[in-house]
């Protein structure tokens, strides 16, 4: 399994081709061992020390402290290595199959070709030498609960700024929206469905929440904008009840799904939430309901004005790129990083759209220009070891 120093799409192949499902999300899954350790030993063999240390029982993070602490500024390149289920795909997933550019495989976009990226990316710029550190964290457990990124935060791992190579198609994308989940129980009263004097419907009393819920985001959430990300939103995931075709339901279970903007948090939406069962109530007495609050993960804002925008700009003309800022559509650990201190972006190969679908690949030559735009940043950012350095780790 010897790749190459500094090869990114070797090291591509050789990560998609590992089972990393997160067992979170399917029971009996590997988990992201095998990928840690395989990365772990790539990153040894290029003369990297490189830290495995678990998050959890068997579901290890990678980590290398590279360059010198003392002398320059830090950075951190993240990634996860987990991936999710692959029911209802097209294609073999996980024999990283090329064809026409694209290397196919569960996890080629999200975001095994990032995590290879960035790290072919940390080996050339160490060749060129770096006066700072730079961080590399590849870790476990994004798709589900974030305890990979939880657990290097909690060790204390910090940095100056941070990319996350999240697929990204190469833009910049400094925002994401957050997502906060609610589940409402709505009671109705059990009976014959000939008994309407005594029956309470819970799932009629639930499409009148929806009905509520649907006009606030018209009359609200749709006003609530930001400039690379659109407006706030909900949606209805999932609505269960009822017992027979003759009985009035006892109750109807509704899952909500709240994506929350820069600025706002889970308590605001679980408020909105709260309030609509209260307007509701009103105009429906026998109306009643319960809220459980179920998990939540807060939105990532990084002003474009900031260093490390500005500086992966640079970075990405200097490599014949064209930059440009885009926002994300699905949450990302950089949130985390940013509520730590940390400036965090996401920029890497790929299209978010092709994540979790039936048919997953990314493009061999984005990963190509993300390893050099990743390693150009690590120089500029950490700056030379020698001042008078100006090798290009090509």
């Amino acid at each position: 399994m010897s790749v190459g120093r500094g090869d990114a799409v070797a090291l591509t192949r050789v990560l998609v081709r590992l089972d990393s499902r997160n067992p979170s999300l399917v029971p009996g899954a590997p988990g992201e061992d095998a990928a840690a350790r395989a990365l772990a030993e790539t990153l040894r063999a290029w003369g990297l020390d490189v830290d495995v240390r678990d998050a959890a029982p068997g579901r290890p993070n990678v980590v290398v402290h590279a360059g010198r602490a003392a002398g320059g500024r830090t950075l951190m390149f993240n990634g996860h290595l987990d991936v999710v289920g692959t029911d209802g795909m097209r294609h073999p997933p996980f024999d990283a199959a090329e064809r026409d550019g694209k290397l196919y495989g569960r996890g080629s976009a999200d975001m095994k070709g990032g995590v290879a990226a960035m790290c072919a990316a940390a080996a050339r710029a160490m060749d060129a030498g770096l006066a700072g550190e730079l961080v590399i964290a590849a870790v476990v457990d994004e798709e589900f609960a974030s305890i990979g990124t939880r657990a290097l935060l909690d060790a204390g791992v910090r940095a100056d700024a941070a990319v996350v190579t999240e697929p990204t198609r190469l833009a910049i994308a400094p925002a994401h929206r957050g997502f906060a989940w609610f589940t409402v129980t709505v009671h109705g009263r059990a009976a014959h469905g000939s008994r309407y004097d005594i029956g309470i419907d819970a799932i009629r009393h639930a499409g009148l929440l929806l009905a509520e819920l649907d006009a606030l985001e018209e009359r609200e959430l749709t006003r609530r904008t930001h400039p690379l990300l659109g407006h706030a939103s909900l949606h209805a995931s999932s609505i269960e009840g009822g017992i027979g075709m003759t009985t009035y339901p006892d109750r109807c279970t509704l899952r909500i799904e709240r994506r929350t903007m820069p600025g706002e948090r889970a308590s605001d939406a679980l408020a909105e939430l709260q309030a609509a069962i209260t307007r509701v109530r009103t105009r429906r007495p026998a109306f009643a309901a319960d809220v459980a609050f179920d998990l939540a993960q807060p939105p990532s804002d990084v002003p474009p004005s900031a260093p490390i925008v500005r500086a992966i700009g640079d970075a990405i003309a200097r490599t014949g790129g064209t930059p440009h800022l885009e926002g994300l559509s699905a949450w990302t650990d950089a949130a985390l990083l940013n509520d730590a201190g940390i400036p965090a972006i996401c920029y890497g190969p790929g299209d978010i759209a092709l994540a979790h679908a039936a048919e997953e690949w990314i493009p061999v030559h984005e990963i190509e220009r993300a390893t050099d735009t990743l390693a150009r940043l690590a120089l500029d950012w950490c700056g030379p070891a020698n001042s008078g350095n100006s090798a290009w780790p090509g």
